[in-house]
Order: structure tokens, then C-alpha cells, then sequence
């Protein structure tokens, strides 16, 4: 699986139309499966979004700034991409809490940790895993920053965790687990 972090010099703004086939290999020539990691703020408008139940509740979502990945499996089992999605907060979990020394709470695609601030429970990550003719996608941001969000938020800023190297941590534990994963799978011989 092909990785890749921008960096703090390259930013995007996630607007929806990254979550489309071929946006990695496109804009960053990676052919197959891929991970790229950017930072930049996150303007979701209701036309762009795939959560059916986010546009009914009329519930359009933005941040200032985020971590965005963007993720693609050249299979079309969504099934399998929302297990995958689900892998990639889980990593993030893990890492934030061998970091912060506390319990990160996931309720089935999202993180929450209590402000520092107030004491109470933020939404630190926006995810969606979709299909398209030919592949699997995710967007999963994390916000850097609280200012400027519809929901209440906790951000990695205000939780002290530095975003490069989160999201330089969070690729590297996701593609080292995808590629666990898929040998796990080549080893074992079938049963009868």
C-alpha cells in the first residue's frame, strides 16, 4: 500500500471532491491501494457529502483545520472499506492514548476526549467510507484546532499532540496493520 504525508507546507482544503476514484493516483501517482495524509481546512457543502443522514440533517460539516486522509482499496466490497475505516480511527486511538495516557472514546467512526478547557466531551474526528465503479474510499480528518466548528470539538492542539507527527504515526501504524493483515491472510493453509 502506497503512503504519503504533504506536510505542514502543502495545504488543501477537503471539500468532498477528494473522496473520488483516482484522486491519489492523479494528483500524487500512486497506482493501487493508497493512504495520503494532508492538512488544511475541511468545507463539506450538502451537495458534496455522501452521508445521507448528515444532509438530512441539514448538518454540513467544517473545521479551520484538520488532518484529512484520504484513503483507496482497488476492491469494491464496502463492507470491507467500513472495517478499514474503522481500523484507521482505531489506529488513531491507539495512538492518542499511549500518548495522552487516557481513555479516547469511539463510538463507531468517531473520537471523543473531554476539552481540557471545559472538561467536557469534544468530537475530535469527522470519517465516511463510500464506494465508486472501480474502488473503496475514506476520508477520516482530525481537527487541529477547535475555533470554527458546527459541533462542539477538542482538537490535537488543545490536547498538546503535535499533527505532523500524528499524522505521520497514524500512516505508518494504518499501512504496517494493512500489510499485517494481508499476510496473515497468505500464510495459513485452508481446512477441509
Amino acid at each position: 500500500m502506497h503512503k504519503k504525508y504533504l506536510g505542514n507546507e502543502t495545504r488543501l482544503t477537503y471539500d468532498g471532491r477528494q473522496l473520488a476514484p483516482h484522486w491519489i493516483y492523479r494528483q500524487h501517482d500512486f497506482l493501487g491501494d493508497a493512504i495520503v495524509a494532508f492538512r488544511g481546512p475541511c468545507e463539506v457543502e450538502l451537495s458534496e457529502m455522501v452521508d445521507i443522514e448528515d444532509v438530512k440533517a441539514d448538518a454540513p460539516i467544517s473545521s479551520r483545520e484538520m488532518v484529512h486522509f484520504i484513503v483507496e482499496f482497488f476492491d469494491l466490497d464496502l463492507e470491507k472499506a467500513v472495517y478499514r475505516q474503522r481500523l484507521l480511527i482505531v489506529t488513531a486511538k491507539e495512538y492518542l492514548e499511549n500518548r495522552l495516557k487516557e481513555k479516547v472514546t469511539r463510538k463507531g467512526d468517531d473520537l471523543f476526549l473531554n476539552r481540557p478547557q471545559d472538561g467536557k466531551p469534544g468530537k475530535l474526528s469527522v470519517s465516511i467510507a463510500t464506494s465508486s465503479p472501480v474502488s473503496t474510499l475514506i476520508h477520516t480528518g482530525f481537527n487541529v484546532i477547535s475555533e470554527g466548528t458546527p459541533v462542539t470539538t477538542v482538537s490535537l492542539n488543545d490536547l498538546g499532540i503535535d499533527p505532523d507527527k500524528f499524522a505521520l504515526a497514524v500512516l505508518d501504524g494504518y499501512t504496517s496493520e494493512v500489510a499485517d493483515i494481508w499476510e496473515a491472510r497468505c500464510k495459513v493453509r485452508p481446512v477441509f
